[in-house]
């Protein structure tokens, strides 16, 4: 992962980190400051060749941002909405080597497929250079301030970890971020012209005021699931990263603190945020209700956001949850002790989000695959 780093971003990740790597990933350390350096040429070169064609390229004004916790249903709304041929998004290849995509995005998706799994180890959804993927992830890998780079580091506090709120930031750096993030999406863009982006990253939960300022025509939706099921698969997905991606021989001590406060400030900042989004920008759901009835709850987003005819794009989605119709969301009990972790690290996350006692969301009853939530007829009418 740390690969698609440039240089400048490598050494300041290195250097607020006291380069507390490992001994165990020593090596690993050491390819990815040939790398950097390699892509930091490559970002040179890009920009002398491309960036006079780029500039020429509209800004996106008015992308739609998914905001939602990690584990929330953020990955499966994303690939539903960008199943209209209308949107387009950043892809893994993007994301991860952000400052030379230009260059070697057709070499990764012919010749390095196998560097990625072929799925998803927190949830076993596929990957692939061209599925769509987080823009947090390019923004670390452009040095910009991210919470991510704790994955590097999961022994030490994390050294960004205002960057989810922008909690201390001055409007200088602030706007920084902003211009950095649009930077970005400009390269995008130009790859996929006139199309809208659809754009999803939890950390942007917390930054809606920056996001408006930078892109006041933005549209969000925001997903909520059951607390007590995203405490413990969001501890799986840390986990789970760490096997690949860390510099250090993980420690779980400070997992479990650090993902409560990540959690309480994301959902501060956006009950905070959410009342500066002007009316019909804003469309918000509950991830039961979204894999129960993925249709209605689709053509519920396009009416609220006012994103087209919905029905032009209904049988591509009505495929998709087809192909997809095995897969089951995690289905474990939830026990006593996640309860009461759940309760004490984020009692102001169980109040807001409010989920009634008789909901089905409560019953801890496994949902059923997608496809079955779905009749024949459903699936089929376009």
């Amino acid at each position: 992962m740390w690969e698609g780093f440039g240089l400048h971003g490598w050494l300041r990740l290195l250097w607020r980190n006291r380069f507390a790597v490992h001994v165990r990933y020593w090596w690993v350390a050491a390819i990815v400051m040939v790398v950097s350096t390699i892509h930091s040429i490559c970002w040179l070169l890009q920009e002398a060749f491309w960036r006079h064609r780029i500039v020429r390229t509209p800004m996106p004004t008015d992308p739609v941002f998914i905001l939602g916790h990690w584990r929330t249903g953020t990955t499966f709304l994303h690939e539903l909405l960008i199943r209209d041929p209308r949107h387009t998004y950043p892809n893994m290849c993007q994301c991860m080597e952000p400052n030379c995509f230009l260059m070697v995005e057709g070499f990764m998706r012919r010749f390095m497929p196998f560097v990625l799994p072929k799925r998803r180890p927190m949830d076993d959804l596929p990957t692939g250079w061209d599925r769509p993927q987080e823009d947090e992830f390019a923004l670390c890998m452009m040095g910009q301030p991210s919470f991510y780079t704790h994955i590097a580091f999961p022994n030490r506090r994390p050294t960004d970890f205002d960057a989810l709120d922008f909690r201390g930031f001055s409007d200088e750096q602030q706007s920084r971020w902003g211009k950095a993030l649009a930077w970005f999406l400009q390269r995008v863009s130009y790859v996929n012209p006139g199309k809208r982006l659809i754009l999803k990253s939890p950390p942007h939960m917390a930054r809606i005021p920056a996001l408006l300022r930078q892109f006041p025509n933005a549209r969000f939706v925001h997903i909520r699931r059951d607390p007590y099921r995203v405490y413990p698969s969001t501890l799986r997905l840390w986990k789970a990263l760490w096997v690949n991606h860390t510099l250090q021989v993980p420690d779980d001590r400070l997992t479990e603190e650090i993902v409560s406060e990540a959690g309480r400030r994301l959902y501060a900042g956006y009950e905070i945020g959410k009342k500066q989004i002007p009316d019909g920008r804003l469309c918000e759901l509950r991830y039961e209700d979204l894999m129960a009835n993925p249709l209605a709850e689709m053509e519920r987003i396009y009416r609220s956001l006012d994103l087209g005819e919905f029905t032009l794009v209904r049988p591509a989605v009505a495929q998709y949850l087809a192909e997809h119709r095995d897969f089951k969301p995690n289905a474990s009990a939830i026990s006593e002790d996640v309860k009461t972790k759940v309760d004490n690290g984020w009692p102001e996350v169980v109040k807001e989000i409010s989920y009634a006692t008789n909901a089905t969301s409560m019953r801890r009853e496994p949902l059923p695959p997608l496809a079955d939530t779905l009749s024949t007829n459903q699936l089929c009418t376009t």
